[in-house]
């Protein structure tokens, strides 16, 4: 018995590693021979730049003029405003700013984000769609770094990099874990493809979306179409969103279950593309970063109970127990003893890896009860 659990122990703390070291470790290594680089070289392509908006009338205002602030030619820029059958003011203010020059596609009945963006994408006249969220704000050359990466006929879609500003506008601490996927996805752009696109601004070819599912996570499902259709998704570094982090925990808490909730549904709809002998390396960061990393809930539960039943028998197993148990209980002072505890940089780093696979393993348990998410509303970042 003592062997199946330490069996149990050692696969599950190996399989944690690898979802999170090994797997970026091995594409650091693949990078050094294998570099996929982005031929990026301006050009002018028509665009369809899309906004997507729920009642929005706090902010709509301030994200279009950062839209009209873009530099790009005007006669080969379009902007649309998708709005998912707004209840406030939004509609109204999109039609009396610059009218001529921006465009509101409004769905009759609230369906969702991607049901709205597709009334949109169906509407759009550019060769490049490119979205971004009523949330974010962009620098003025956005919509050129994002377009240069088209100039590569491998290309198929595009993703930012994200940055967390505070209330005043100012950069804040973006925390280990932005870092830390920020760097993944651009060994992941180097190797082959990226494996999932920020869905706060994001570009692609017109002809990835032309069949867009409503009822599917538009960003994950756009970089999965790119690989069908046998091109790529690549990180441009030189292309910023920026935007406020949620700062109520519970809400951030509650976005990042959501999340994977919608993520999930998208996997399990295009499983085909775990096949390496169809889809190759791409198969196989697909599997190691998102299949993998939502299967991490379940290797630390099995990795804390088989623990359990070892600590008898060699001080190793007492010392990993010890340090499980402090990581989860640091995360339960940095979530219940207030502000104080959660400026702990000690605290923060084990209680947001805690809490983000808790999310996960909430999404797994809604998922598997048949939830699936279509509505949204917009968060709140203030």
């Amino acid at each position: 018995m003592v062997e199946w659990f330490q069996f149990a122990f050692w696969c599950s703390v190996g399989f944690v590693f690898y979802a999170y070291l090994g797997y970026p470790l091995l594409l650091w290594a693949l990078s050094c021979w294998r570099s996929h680089d982005v031929l990026r070289r301006d050009v002018r392509p028509s665009v369809t730049f899309i906004i997507t908006a729920y009642n929005e009338e706090r902010r709509i205002e301030e994200k279009l003029k950062n839209t009209m602030s873009l530099t790009y030619p005007a006669e080969h820029l379009e902007i649309l405003v998708a709005s998912d059958c707004s209840s406030d003011r939004t509609d109204d203010i999109v039609r009396s700013f610059a009218p001529g020059r921006i465009h509101l596609v409004r769905s009759p009945v609230r369906k969702g984000k991607e049901a709205a963006q597709k009334l949109a994408v169906q509407a759009a006249h550019g060769e490049i769609l490119v979205f971004s969220d009523s949330a974010t704000i962009l620098p003025q050359d956005a919509i050129i770094n994002i377009v240069r990466n088209f100039a590569d006929p491998s290309v198929g879609c595009v993703s930012s990099i994200d940055r967390f500003v505070d209330k005043d506008g100012m950069l804040s601490g973006e925390g280990a874990y932005v870092r830390y996927e920020m760097w993944l996805r651009s060994l992941e752009s180097r190797v082959y493809s990226l494996v999932g696109l920020s869905g706060s601004f994001f570009a692609a070819r017109r002809k990835l979306c032309r069949d867009w599912a409503t009822d599917l996570q538009s960003d994950f499902n756009t970089l999965l179409n790119s690989i069908k259709l046998h091109q790529r998704g690549v990180l441009d570094p030189l292309s910023i969103g920026y935007y406020q982090n949620i700062s109520d925990e519970r809400k951030e808490f509650e976005r990042k279950a959501r999340t994977v909730v919608r993520g999930i549904s998208v996997l399990m709809k295009n499983l085909s593309l775990l096949n390496p002998f169809q889809y190759g390396i791409f198969a196989w960061q697909l599997f190691s970063h998102k299949l993998c990393r939502w299967l991490v809930p379940f290797a630390l539960c099995s990795a804390l109970v088989s623990n359990v039943f070892l600590v008898g028998h060699w001080d190793g197993y007492l010392v990993s127990f010890f340090m499980q148990v402090s990581m989860y209980a640091s995360t339960l002072a940095w979530f219940t003893l207030g502000q104080r505890a959660r400026s702990l940089a000690l605290l923060k780093v084990p209680s947001f890896f805690v809490l983000a696979n808790a999310s996960i393993m909430v999404a797994w348990f809604r998922y598997l009860k048949g939830e699936r998410i279509t509505l949204w509303n917009p968060s709140s970042r203030s």
